[in-house]
This record gives C-alpha cells, structure tokens and sequence, in this order.
C-alpha cells in the first residue's frame, strides 16, 4: 500500500489536489481519509463548551486513532472511518466502512505535524495558497457548508486559525517532499505525483 499524506493550511485547496490525483487513477485503487474525521470526541461537553474549541490545535486531532486505522488498512484489514459534524463540532454515531486500496490518500492541515504519521507516509505533499486565497476560500465554505456568518469565521480566523498556522501548519511544509503551489492549477506537480503513484501500481 501506497500512503499519501496531503497538508495545508485551511482553503488552501487540498481537496482539489487531492481530485486532480485520483481523477485519472483507477476508483477501485485509491481511497481518502480526511484528518477531519479524526477530531476527538466531545461528547461529554456542552455544544456552548464545544464552540469554544481550538480545533486548529494539534490536540484536537484523535492522531492515535488515524495512526491505528492506517496500520490496520497496511494489514489489508477494513475501518470503521468516525464521521464528523462541523455544525454540531462533534462525531456523529455514524462511521463509514473503509476498504484497504492500493493508494491511501490521507489529507488535512495537521498531518505533517505528527511524528508517527510522517513515518506512515511514503509521500509528503504541502500545497501552498496566498493567506488572503485561503480566507476568501474559509469564508465561502463555511457560510455555504457549515452554517457559520461572516463575524464568526472572521473571528475565529484571527483568534485561531491565523496564530495556529503561522505556529504548526506553516513550520510542517519543511517534512513535504513536495510543495505545490495551488494559487492556480499546477499540471507539472500533479502530474509528478501521478507517475509516482502509476509506478508504484504497476
């Protein structure tokens, strides 16, 4: 098994990298796990304490769990991948069933920051945006997908997401073997990244 790790910071635009890699590789072979699905539980909490959670901390992120279901997945063994709520900033009961696939793509902003996932990956990849590029991107996804207004994105922008970037995400670009600047769409690094993964599948 091939293990992908993809990471940038928020609205940087993994997601699109992440399809622009897979859009030409064969469905049945390559499978996504978002680090989002990962964050703890936080069931004993009220949903008030909830909102008041820097989710960009690395503490937030179950990395334990995400470490165990990769190996398991190496083992040719099916997961159970947790699901999670933004709009109720918890898991939900729900999980989805997880087949082991020849390329595991695994993307978030904080995979880079941990030791014991960077030993899992056999390829590391940053995608860079411009800071503006990457709110504009934040205040239109979570208006439109997360039921946030413009007040609380931009607050929590400034209070956590800017001071955790400059802090954890930024610093982990230095462990990516590539960087991809994704401020437009980057042929030569996808395309690099491609030949890898069709190597490694023959």
């Amino acid at each position: 098994m091939l293990i992908i790790g993809i990471a940038g910071g928020t609205g940087c635009g993994k997601t699109t990298v992440v399809n622009q890699i897979i859009n030409e590789l064969p469905e049945n072979e390559v499978g996504v796990i978002s680090q989002d699905s990962y964050y703890k539980d936080t069931s004993h909490l009220s949903f008030e304490e909830r909102t008041k959670i820097n989710f960009d901390h690395p503490r937030t992120i179950d990395f334990d769990l995400l470490y165990e279901h990769l190996l398991q997945l190496k083992d040719n063994q099916i997961i159970e991948q947790p699901v999670y709520s933004f709009v109720k900033h918890n898991r939900t009961k729900d999980t989805i069933l997880t087949h082991p696939r020849k390329v595991m793509i695994v993307e978030g902003i904080l995979i880079l920051t941990n030791p014991k996932l960077r030993e899992l990956f056999d390829i590391k990849i940053f995608v860079h945006a411009d800071s503006d590029e990457r709110l504009i991107r934040r205040i239109k996804r979570d208006i439109t997908e997360r039921g946030r207004d413009v007040n609380e994105v931009l607050t929590r922008y400034q209070t956590t997401l800017k001071p955790m970037h400059q802090q954890f995400i930024e610093p982990s670009k230095e462990f990516a073997d590539i960087i991809i600047p994704n401020n437009k769409y980057n042929t030569v690094a996808i395309n690099i990244v491609r030949t890898i993964i069709n190597e490694r599948l023959i």
